[in-house]
């Protein structure tokens, strides 16, 4: 079996779950280096991975010929860059979401990607690969619910993360780029069309540290479509009792629910306390089958030479809406997406 050799830069939290992924759950690829931002994380690579080549310079990683391709779980912050880099040295690319926080360095993105057409380049938006997400865009493809016209999407993490989370937004781009990116992307994907109009509101309700960092703890949009469709999309950093991602379709025929409620297991408790479910806790956890999905999934890209369904595209429009709710949140008032495009 032909196997992909990787590389992966950063290895924090989400990055020590890819390198795991890639390094005892991928059958046709090898994790042979990692670059992170110091000694400790990269022992920890070299001891729970056996990764060969160790470096705490990206830059000096990107000269290392024996990769193919380059796994990206850095800052947001530094995503458009290192994309870059490693796109101009040859690598194919697989980067976490979103692509970007400011919107030049999308759109940079996309010229540089043009010019090199031989790297396959793929974002993870990864509830594209969660099987009840994919098996939700089957049955509207094939018309089971008749022609949907509005989306209720959100994204709300367990509140043990937020102190976490204060420390990172602002690098992060905030809430709307870091939580709703996803829920962006699947109204564009669910719906076939683009969000051109966001109102969106919210506040820092339980952690007044967002608030100070110019973020919100909890907020809601609304949004219009250019089909005419519309969308409501929320976010929360306060979720008392675990990860509370879901998604509903409303059509013409009927609708779909996607993880209402975020359920860990199918055991139900009967006890003094009453009959219950338990939850999923984390992200990971609720998406951690579709995390291995999608690296599977860019790994037989790369050996097969193909570009995956999601484009650079793609992740430009749901950073262009991130920034638009941003700025509505901000501003207190309804922000029109195309006024935002760059100029050229």
């Amino acid at each position: 079996m032909k196997k992909l050799n990787l590389g992966i830069a950063g290895l924090g939290r989400l990055g020590k779950e890819y390198a795991k992924n890639i390094a005892h759950a991928l059958p046709n690829a090898n994790l042979i280096a990692a670059c992170g931002l110091n000694k400790e994380e990269l022992t920890y690579a070299k001891d729970f991975f056996g990764v060969e080549y160790l470096y705490q310079s990206y830059e000096e990683m990107l000269t290392n010929t024996a990769m193919d391709a380059i796994v990206i779980v850095t800052p947001t912050n530094q995503h458009a860059d290192h994309i870059i880099k490693a796109v101009e040295a040859g690598y194919h690319v697989f980067c976490e979401k979103p692509l970007a926080i400011n919107l030049e360095d999308c759109y940079t993105v996309e010229e540089v990607i043009k010019k090199h057409p031989q790297c396959i380049t793929m974002l993870g938006f990864v509830r594209r690969y969660d099987p009840s997400y994919v098996d939700a865009k089957k049955k509207l493809d094939e018309g089971l619910i008749g022609q949907p016209f509005f989306v209720r999407s959100q994204t709300a993490d367990i509140d043990t993360l937020a102190p976490f989370q204060i420390e990172f937004c602002t690098t992060g781009g905030g809430i709307f780029h870091d939580f709703n990116v996803h829920d962006i992307d699947l109204v564009h994907w669910y719906l076939g069309a683009n969000i051109i109009k966001v109102w969106a509101l919210g506040g820092a309700y339980k952690f007044k540290e967002f608030d100070d960092a110019g973020d919100a703890d909890n907020t809601v949009a609304m949004c219009e479509l250019d089909n005419g469709t519309t969308a409501v999309l929320g976010a929360s950093r306060v979720s008392s009792f675990g990860h509370n991602t879901l998604t509903e379709i409303v059509a013409t025929e009927g609708n779909l629910k996607i993880g209402d409620p975020p359920l860990k297991n199918s055991v139900q408790i009967s006890d003094k306390y009453g009959v219950r479910r338990e939850c999923v806790k984390t992200f990971f956890e609720r998406f951690q089958n579709a995390f291995l999905l999608q690296l599977q999934d860019f790994v037989d890209c790369v050996l097969e030479n193909r570009q995956p369904e999601l484009t650079m595209q793609n992740a430009t429009k749901a950073t262009l809406v991130a920034t638009a709710l941003t700025k509505s949140f901000k501003e207190k008032k309804i922000i029109e997406v195309k006024n935002l495009i760059p100029k050229k």
